[in-house]
């Protein structure tokens, strides 16, 4: 390795300079260090497209192999082909009532959702935090999350009534386990010598938990909420079949008059509307964790 001058200026200087460059000795070696790290924009056009290209290939693959099936004649009059349900999705989006569907199930889902991150982000935190609380319903959170959200909507119907309410409680109630379990996860990952810092620099609890127990579990958070968000989803579309609100035309009430009218062609219609909404707030999520992990150097800056 090249000697490094110890003189201050001067000749020490250039030593320093050029034991620094790269290929010198004394960078020999550390070949898994990058002296120039190229940064993507992660909302940059090239980023989009790398993240979206597979998806649309895939559904090319499935619309492909869906296409071959209807070619051979099976179910023939029953199952459309992609031409049939491209054509009905196509005027379905001509009339305001897809559009008035979509805003209510997405507002159902907005509201379901921001209760179930405020209720399990709470929960989380005390969880995590206080031992006895922990013994004493720790499991019961990984129950309620394994439980499956359609059974609730029984309990929720005869509390709220076939009503909204009930929807958006069984929303709550099936996706902000998760909420909590991520942040509990993030926390016990947490290592003792930050909390331990923590103490020396005097923080107090909650300046503790803000400024630095949330920001060291906010990866397992952010996976929690991205599963919280799955779980809200179904439990909507589950709520929506069930739950038929007159003067409502949601989604889910939309799809369920499809059935009733034997119209398969509206109803895969509907479930490819059901299906873009999941991939696109899947791929939010996905590119907001992305940013996270690049900026606590958790991601190859090159490949990024």
């Amino acid at each position: 390795m090249a000697r490094l001058g110890s003189r201050p200026g001067g000749a020490g200087t250039a030593d320093l300079a050029g034991a620094l460059e790269p290929g010198s000795p004394a960078l020999a070696g550390l070949d898994s260090l990058e002296t120039v790290q190229v940064r993507k924009h992660p909302w940059s056009a090239r980023s989009i497209w790398a993240a979206t290209w597979p998806k649309l290939l895939a559904i090319g693959l499935v619309i492909g192999l869906w296409e071959i099936v209807h070619l051979t004649g099976w179910k023939k009059y029953v199952l459309p082909g992609p031409a049939t349900v491209f054509a009905n999705l196509w005027e379905q989006m001509q009339h305001a009532q897809l559009w008035q569907a979509i805003y209510i199930t997405m507002h159902r889902a907005v509201i379901g959702f921001a209760m179930s991150v405020l209720i399990g982000a709470i929960i989380g935190a005390l969880v995590s935090r206080i031992k006895p609380l922990r013994a004493a319903i720790g499991s019961m959170i990984t129950a309620l999350q394994t439980m499956p959200s359609i059974a609730w909507f029984p309990f929720a119907i005869i509390l709220f009534g076939a009503t909204t309410n009930a929807i958006i409680f069984v929303i709550v109630v099936g996706s902000a386990p998760s909420v909590a379990n991520g942040l509990i996860t993030g926390v016990d990952y947490i290592p003792p010598t930050l909390l331990r810092a923590g103490k020396t620099m005097g923080l107090s609890r909650v300046a503790t938990f803000w400024h630095l127990i949330l920001p060291a579990a906010l990866p397992s958070f952010v996976s929690g909420l991205k599963q919280a968000w799955a779980f809200a989803w179904r439990s909507l579309m589950a709520g929506e079949l069930l739950v038929i609100i007159f003067g409502q035309p949601s989604i889910g009430a939309l799809l369920s008059s499809a059935q009733d009218q034997t119209d398969m062609a509206t109803a895969i219609a509907l479930m490819i509307v059901i299906l873009a909404l999941g991939i696109i707030i899947d791929m939010l999520f996905s590119k907001t964790d992305a940013v996270i992990r690049r900026r606590r150097g958790m991601t190859d800056p090159a490949s990024a």
